[in-house]
């Protein structure tokens, strides 16, 4: 082993100790407390968390912290290929910023910065820009080792089935001893990222092509098979531009970007996000107004970040073709012809960063209880129409909001709450006092046409008496 290495393991080995003692001071995790419960013979598990991504070890590790142990997190993935990160993630680095203190849990030692600051120092860290995505499943493979998580992998969850109200049966596929088990729980959490609400979207007319002239972005895809071959992407967010960084960097040919808008966005109005008052607060909102703030951003878009933009664009055999949408797909020959509102293109491979459909019973774990799941199309009672929902706008009826859509009926008026503003939405009026501003203007243009004795001077808040 050499000495940087040796190094680096001695560095980790004292923040293992350092959080051990943390832990200790805390009492944490705490003892068992959750009495066993069987059903027919077979054990029950408190929780089945699906999924040993991030999501998927964090609310392991919650419960575990909250000292409910007798739970397992199943993941189809082999060990260490969990999530996007080293599989169909194709940036070179994470898009958030590095100071986000990430699956932490509130404990200082067990953030990415502790980690790899015990291992490089602090001059690496203040050095580093983003998080290389490599490193940040070295971190979460580390993260799982020390908090002991329950993790089970190559085990694929093929059907949930209501077995009572408050038990669950899991039908699940063990691909490394071949078997099949049916586990039960008392709560199972679906920690399955967006492949989990329905999988990879594709227009219609993609499926009616052989598979081998085309891709999801979120596929496995051989790159190096793309060598000196003609590539098309198509769509503009971060996926498109990754995949296209990585087909060129593979050797490709040709990469051309087909894009429906006609400019790319610039402004990420998702960047707010972490605050702590969209975190907070969101789940506080009422339905129409979450909704509002969800299709204003998605609507806007989020733009490419500019390294991966950057990937694409340096290279010369790469185009950008803004305004042009695809039609259509059809073979010809041992190629494939992409029809656009531009016109017609050849190429012989299509990658389609198109995103990602929302459809629940393409999932067999959530088919049974796809009914019972809270949309808001149901709740806000919102048409479909041209592939979204009509946009719904907000109108304020003074401290109350009143959600109604453009040539349609109002929906009820929700719970009264004080004047919220969400920047970018629909403006609220600004309340002086208790007047809104329109009518402190209007009433101190009335007051100007009164007698001097008639009227009320303000009273001054900050005035302090005298008299003792």
């Amino acid at each position: 082993m050499k000495a940087q290495d040796a190094q680096r393991m001695k560095g980790l080995e004292a923040l293992e100790q350092r959080l051990a003692e943390d832990l200790s001071f805390l009492e944490l995790p705490p003892k068992e407390w959750v009495p066993a419960t069987e059903y027919d013979g077979v054990e029950v598990f408190d929780t089945v968390v699906i999924g040993a991504g991030m999501c998927g070890l964090v609310a392991t590790a919650s419960l575990k912290m909250l000292g409910i142990h007798n739970v397992v997190c199943l993941d189809r993935s082999p060990q260490g290929q969990e999530g996007p990160w080293v599989t169909f993630a194709r940036m070179e680095t994470l898009r958030s910023p590095k100071q986000l203190p990430g699956p932490a849990l509130g404990l200082p030692a067990l953030t990415f910065r502790a980690w790899y600051v015990s291992q490089f120092g602090a001059q690496a860290w203040d050095a580093l820009g983003k998080i290389p995505k490599s490193q940040w499943m070295d971190y979460l493979i580390w993260y799982r080792r020390v908090l002991q998580l329950p993790v089970r992998n190559l085990v694929t969850v093929t059907e949930m089935i209501p077995v009572s109200q408050d038990l669950i049966a899991l039908d699940v596929s063990d691909a490394q001893s071949g078997r099949q088990e049916r586990l039960y729980a008392r709560h199972v959490v679906l920690a399955t990222g967006r492949d989990g609400l329905g999988g990879g979207y594709v227009p219609e007319f993609v499926e009616r092509v052989r598979p081998k002239f085309w891709a999801h972005s979120a596929d496995e895809i051989d790159f190096s098979a793309l060598n000196g071959k003609r590539v098309a992407v198509v769509g503009a967010g971060a996926s498109a531009m990754d995949n296209a960084a990585t087909a060129l960097e593979a050797g490709a040919g040709q990469v051309d970007m087909i894009i429906r808008r006609k400019e790319l966005p610039r402004i990420n109005k998702f960047t707010g996000i972490a605050s702590q008052g969209v975190v907070q607060g969101f789940a506080g909102l009422s339905d129409a107004w979450k909704w509002k703030f969800l299709d204003y951003v998605l609507d806007a878009q989020t733009p490419p970040p500019r390294d991966s933009t950057l990937r694409v664009s340096q290279h010369q055999n790469s185009r950008f073709f803004l305004g042009t949408a695809v039609t259509g797909l059809r073979e010809s020959g041992d190629h494939i012809v992409v029809e656009t509102s531009g016109g017609e293109f050849d190429y012989d491979f299509a990658i389609f960063a198109t995103g990602f459909r929302v459809d629940l019973d393409r999932r067999p774990e959530s088919h049974a209880f796809r009914a019972s799941y809270p949309v808001l199309e149901r709740r806000l009672h919102a048409r479909k129409g041209h592939g979204k929902w009509r946009a719904l706008h907000v109108s304020l009826s003074r401290s109350r909001f009143r959600v109604s859509r453009k040539a349609s009926r109002q929906l009820p008026v929700t719970a009264s709450r004080p004047l919220l503003q969400l920047s970018g939405l629909a403006q609220p009026r600004q309340v002086v006092g208790r007047y809104t501003r329109g009518q402190r203007r209007r009433s101190s243009a009335c007051t100007r046409h009164r007698p001097q004795s008639l009227r009320r001077r303000p009273r001054n808040p900050f005035r302090q008496s005298r008299r003792l």
